[in-house]
């Protein structure tokens, strides 16, 4: 191993950097880690990046808007419809505001969604029903202007675009924590407000950009980039868990739903999709158990991110809460290329610094809170 280097001090953040995102409330949302993710990058020289795990898309946003060429990859089918919107979407903006225009003067209407996602704010109402994400009334709205997205002739990356508006416009009005596998117990003030479309902002430029919806390894197997990113979901660290895909696939089945509009069998308190069940396509990534060999499942898939990702450049996003693999993903990082930098973050106390090649981190990775961005240059 490395020998012990000290902090080179307090990591400095270039307000100048900072460039504007929106998405839905999200777990594990990179949205505060923007600047110190930019700043690494910068250090890279990179002119492509692909944004491996971009889930709600602000990271594959920012790169965008910091005049990066990206590739924006996930599982998710959100994922994909966010990234047409923010990345791809090139008709003057005038076509967009008449497109929502419409979609907002629409009345609504009882439908799939209400039936199953909205509920009356008086508990007199007959048919009440309890812990619901959404107030009836945006659940009306919401079922009319899902039906009219799909009658209009409008391109896919159009669509997309229109999605995106009305999953943004519905996570405004919900009654949720940010997620979808459980409700508030009374009316959230926000749920009561009237659904209202607006236009997203989309990433404007003439970056070259692509949006790719699989499995990573797939994607790796096909992209040459000069930087990757990984910000690969970290499930329960508890070996006698099961790999669970309750993080995402669950928490935002609701998004998937409208993203298809597929009226999807349901199960479950809070009508679940029957396909995001915590057995089904399990995340290899959120695998806390060990192989025969005897290492952790998690860290070789990260080893096998690292070791196939076809680019110049790593940088790895990495939680405190998988600190149980913090030793053996040390290993991984050391065998594989040079560290150039690690920037350290502590959400409770908002505390960053930066440190060189060191195993510094490891005492570090034992305290609650941490978040670490480390920036690889491969062997």
């Amino acid at each position: 191993m490395s020998k012990l280097s000290p902090k080179t001090g307090p990591f400095d953040v270039n307000t100048k950097i900072i460039p504007q995102t929106e998405g839905i409330k999200y777990a594990g949302s990179k949205k505060k880690l923007i600047p110190q993710i930019l700043t690494l990058a910068k250090k890279s020289g990179a002119k492509t990046v692909l944004d491996g795990f971009s889930g709600s898309t602000r990271v594959s946003q920012a790169f965008a808007s910091s005049e990066y060429n990206v590739i924006s990859s996930d599982k998710a089918i959100w994922s994909e419809v966010f990234g047409q919107c923010y990345l791809k979407a090139k008709k003057p903006k005038a076509y967009y505001e008449e497109l929502i225009a419409h979609l907002n003067a629409l009345p609504g209407r009882d439908g799939w969604f209400s039936e199953h996602y909205g509920g009356f704010a008086h508990n007199d109402h007959k048919n009440i029903q309890q812990k619901m994400p959404w107030q009836i009334h945006n659940t009306r709205k919401l079922d009319s202007i899902r039906e009219e997205i799909d009658n209009l002739q409008i391109s896919f990356n159009d669509k997309c675009v229109a999605i995106t508006s009305l999953i943004l416009a519905m996570d405004r009005v919900d009654s949720t924590i940010g997620h979808f596998s459980s409700y508030l117990r009374e009316w959230s003030p926000r749920s009561y407000n009237n659904m209202t479309m607006k236009l997203p902002k989309i990433i404007e430029g003439t970056g070259n950009h692509s949006v790719i919806r699989g499995d990573i390894f797939d994607t790796i197997k096909n992209e040459d980039v000069d930087l990757a990113y990984f910000d690969p979901p970290y499930g329960s660290n508890n070996e006698k868990m099961p790999p669970s895909r309750v993080r995402y696939s669950s928490y935002y089945h609701v998004w998937t739903t409208i993203c298809l509009n597929d009226k999807p069998n349901l199960f479950g308190k809070v009508n679940r999709r029957q396909d995001s069940r915590d057995n089904a396509d399990p995340s290899v990534f959120e695998e806390y158990r060990k192989n025969p060999e005897g290492h952790f499942i998690a860290v070789e898939a990260i080893k096998r991110l690292i070791t196939e990702a076809s680019a110049r450049y790593i940088m790895l996003s990495y939680s405190s809460g998988g600190r149980a693999t913090a030793e053996e993903l040390y290993e991984v990082m050391n065998d594989a290329g040079e560290l150039v930098e690690v920037i350290e973050v502590d959400h409770k106390e908002n505390v960053m610094a930066s440190m060189v090649w060191t195993n510094d981190w490891l005492r570090d990775a034992q305290k609650p809170n941490r978040e670490f961005i480390f920036l690889l240059k491969k062997r």
